[in-house]
């Protein structure tokens, strides 16, 4: 059975260790900080044999080649971010939106995630006989209660995109790349006062940070009762965004745009 472990780096990063304890093998997602890494896996005696990248952004990146020129891992990511970005040349699997790999015994599917960047992806890996329950690694296109910022992508494509994560079971784990949940909760708050299941939320997410826990990992289904972004045509959040003065048309590509707008100016 596979096990997976938060590796704190920065302020709030989490890069997501997978971990085999019969093969002592592991997988890291978006290793921004070699030494982090270094140190988990040798105080951990594991064998680091894959490095999965989300995106191009330096707090997910910035510690490929170290790990790679030390333990020989192999780089997972997506084929186009390679052509754009010469910082991704050192990906050895390229990847396109659909492609399915194994590692670990598991198995991985890439899905195209524009918006935070042009070249997000995320990797979902179903329940099999490793784990019980499927996975996302979403970088930084959903967080717990919140979603990334569009600095390259446009509020059409992060809307499409997250959209495919609404797809997948409600029981799917989802491994966010930062603990930005508690000042994402104060938002959603903001535009759902009233929303039973985001005010339990709260009250557990911020049990779990006084005592130095991760709120992480949530899931799909808590997600779609307590995340703005997820919830388009909540008639609160849409009368409390007219309140505030967006211009909508209810259309909820329209609504998303009005959330991040809101959200960014928070």
């Amino acid at each position: 059975m596979l096990t997976i472990t938060a590796i704190p780096a920065f302020s709030d990063n989490y890069i997501w260790c997978i971990i085999n304890k019969k093969s002592k093998q592991a997988v890291v997602i978006d290793p921004g900080c070699s030494q982090s890494v270094i140190s988990f896996i040798n105080d951990q005696q594991l064998q680091l044999i894959g490095i999965l990248v989300t995106h191009h952004h330096p707090d997910h990146i910035g510690g490929v080649e170290e790990l790679k020129a030390k333990f020989n891992a192999t780089a997972f990511g997506f084929k186009q971010a390679g052509t754009k970005h010469k910082k991704l040349d050192f990906i050895d699997q390229a990847l396109v939106d659909g492609d399915v790999f194994s590692l670990l015994d598991t198995t991985f599917k890439l899905i195209e995630v524009p918006g935070h960047t042009l070249d997000h992806i995320a990797y979902y890996s179903p329940s099999d006989s490793q784990h019980t329950t499927p996975w996302l690694f979403c970088g930084d296109t959903l967080f717990s209660g919140g979603c990334g910022r569009l600095f390259e992508g446009s509020a059409a494509q992060m809307f499409h995109s997250l959209n495919k994560f609404v797809e997948l079971p409600q029981h799917t784990e989802i491994f966010c790349a930062h603990e930005y949940t508690l000042s994402n909760l104060k938002f959603a708050k903001h535009l759902m006062p009233n929303n039973t299941a985001l005010k339990h939320y709260i009250t557990e997410c911020e049990a779990k940070r006084k005592h130095e826990e991760n709120t992480l990992p949530s899931t799909i289904g808590r997600e779609l009762e307590i995340n703005p972004f997820l919830r388009t045509n909540d008639p609160e959040l849409i009368k409390s965004l007219k309140i505030a003065g967006s211009d909508i048309d209810n259309q909820a590509e329209s609504v998303f745009a009005a959330i991040r707008k809101a959200k960014d100016h928070f």
